[in-house]
């Protein structure tokens, strides 16, 4: 009679499951209870403070605003850097690591190096009142010049994350065959045509996965903005940080932090609706 071990695939896994169990499902458990309960009973008490924060509609629009600004700029850097790095022959290890040294940068560490460009006495207003572009210092990281602080932010985001979005994109190309292009350009198709016709479709899998990944970060974005814009940009990770840290409303900040959850998973279905992936596709 044979030995029948179906039991050892589950034994194996029981491990990682215990310890998302212990480290994801309780503490989200606790925190969405946080968020519709007060003093132990169920109540939307933490919701309607948070709706009626002073800040909470700013919060929304600038985080929903940043996310739209950043995410496609990004994702076109990316594609374009990733295209470029695929036609390098020699150094393309070494161009690669020096695109993804913003990686190895914190979002806090990256907020401070562009503070040091954009504040009064930064780099870059001494660079152009040395050039008498200016005849002051400008402030660029004002409430008084919302614009300028939001490309600022927007810049230093743009420089944080795009390496992570190349990393996903130049994966994707990878495994797209040379065959196909090969074929391509005998049948006379040029560059745009080939990029668009079998590149873009053949990297699906890869684009929904870095659009999600990226929008989701995007969604959480609070250490760059909290360095450069602090109080002036409210976002929603910030006023989350803000009620749980300065207020010692946990409540409040757990409903920040579902609100958040429930943005990301909107996005993320969003992106495996929108775009489609053939499953003989995936590697």
């Amino acid at each position: 009679m044979p030995n029948n071990r179906t039991w050892i695939p589950y034994l194996l896994i029981l491990p990682s499951v215990a310890f998302l169990a212990l480290l994801f499902v309780v503490p989200l458990v606790q925190t969405i209870w946080l968020a519709v309960s007060d003093n132990g009973t169920p109540s939307l008490a933490n919701v309607q403070r948070m709706v009626g924060d002073l800040n909470f509609t700013r919060s929304v629009q600038n985080t929903f605003l940043l996310t739209l600004a950043v995410v496609p700029v990004q994702i076109v850097i990316a594609l374009a850097m990733g295209t470029m790095v695929a036609k390098v022959a020699a150094g393309r290890e070494t161009i690669l690591w020096i695109w993804t040294i913003p990686l190895g940068i914190s979002d806090l560490a990256a907020g401070l190096v562009w503070l040091s460009i954009l504040q009064n006495s930064g780099y870059l207003n001494s660079f152009l009142y040395g050039l008498g572009i200016i005849g002051r210092q400008a402030s660029w990281l004002s409430y008084q010049t919302p614009f300028a602080l939001f490309l600022g932010i927007a810049a230093a985001e743009i420089w944080r994350g795009t390496a992570i979005v190349m990393v996903v994109i130049v994966a994707g190309l990878n495994q797209v065959p040379k065959e196909y292009r090969e074929a391509a350009e005998i049948f006379g198709a040029g560059p745009w045509t080939r990029f668009f016709r079998i590149t873009l479709p053949l990297i699906r899998p890869a684009l929904q996965s870095a659009l999600i990944l990226r929008t989701v970060l995007a969604f959480e974005v609070f250490a760059v903005v909290y360095a450069l814009g602090g109080r002036n940009f409210p976002v929603l990770v910030g006023e989350a940080y803000t009620w749980q840290n300065q207020n010692q409303n946990y409540g409040v900040a757990a409903a920040y932090a579902v609100l958040i959850m429930l943005i990301s998973l909107a996005a993320t279905m969003f992106y495996l609706k929108a775009i489609k992936v053939d499953p003989e596709r995936l590697p």
